[in-house]
């Protein structure tokens, strides 16, 4: 198996404000780039298929790299995230790992997902590899193993940190802040300096703090894949 499937949301909008969200662009670009290049398939799917809306923060001038413009620039790319699989349509013994991407609208869609959460532990259990990274670290609040445990307790995990969703002002419109529920389930909650890349493992969970953190997950899955 050489497919990777990576998870996008649907919310465009701030649930409680007219603010746009969506997918952080770079918080995807900057983990298929190494991907593609090692040879595996990617497949993006989203709760409800579809669309994928990009936060127009993400393509600010202060965020925006040269990989980050390949893909935007890219028709093909952006044409696959306009048209994500639906998550009932994706059959998990296909994918040796599952990503889920951030921005701040999958605050919304990710958590409460249950085919979502039956896809990650399905690939899991089949030995594959669930990673998350800033905001979309969410997405692994809910998934239980077997036994009814949360898969994140007892692991080591970071995600966007309380500091950094203040530092952007931005807390007061979260419904909650990605570390305390990260902390709440169970988990060792780590973090390194802020908007510093960070990524950590354990136990085939791989999760980066912040947007700067995509290449370092996908360094680290490679490095699991590698080793096999």
């Amino acid at each position: 198996m050489k497919k990777i499937l990576i998870v996008v949301t649907n919310i465009s909008k701030y649930e409680t404000t007219n603010r746009a969200t969506g997918l952080w662009l770079g918080e995807a670009t900057h983990f298929i780039d190494p991907i593609l290049k090692a040879g595996y398939e990617i497949e993006f799917i989203s709760p409800n298929g579809g669309y994928t809306p990009i936060d127009p923060h993400s393509l600010s001038s202060d965020f925006m790299t040269d990989i980050d413009w390949k893909y935007y620039c890219d028709p093909k790319f952006l044409s696959t995230l306009a048209n994500s699989r639906k998550s009932s349509e994706i059959n998990p013994d296909d994918y040796i790992a599952i990503y889920y991407t951030g921005g701040h609208g999958v605050i919304w869609d990710f958590p409460e997902n249950k085919t979502l959460q039956e896809i990650a532990i399905k690939i899991y259990n089949n030995g594959g590899i669930i990673s998350g990274i800033c905001h979309g670290v969410a997405g692994l609040l809910n998934i239980k193993t077997n036994n009814g445990e949360y898969l994140i307790k007892g692991k080591k995990i970071t995600g966007f940190s309380n500091s950094e969703e203040k530092e952007v002002q931005l807390d007061h419109l979260v419904p909650y802040l990605t570390e305390d529920e990260i902390k709440k389930r169970g988990a060792i909650y780590i973090k390194g300096e802020n908007w510093f890349s960070f990524a950590i493992e354990d136990s085939k969970v791989i999760t980066g703090q912040n947007p700067s953190s995509g290449k370092a997950v996908a360094e680290k899955i490679l490095e699991i894949l590698n080793n096999r």
